[in-house]
């Protein structure tokens, strides 16, 4: 999946970006309370690892 592709998921399912860092957009999730770490490259392929990681903590 892409990081735009997941930024969408994010999105759809209530999350949204809280601030920027250095190389990554820091989102937040109504869900579990929890912010988390996204890449900013859109056009690159999350690892399957960070992407279980981001789902978990989103809640997806």
């Amino acid at each position: 999946m892409k990081v735009s592709e997941l930024k969408k998921l994010l999105k759809k399912n209530g999350c949204y970006k809280v601030r920027e860092g250095g190389n990554h957009e820091i989102w937040y999730s109504p869900k579990t309370g929890q912010t988390f770490a996204v890449p900013r490259h859109n056009a690159r392929e999350v690892p399957a690892g960070t992407l279980n990681s981001i789902r978990g903590l989103a809640g997806i």
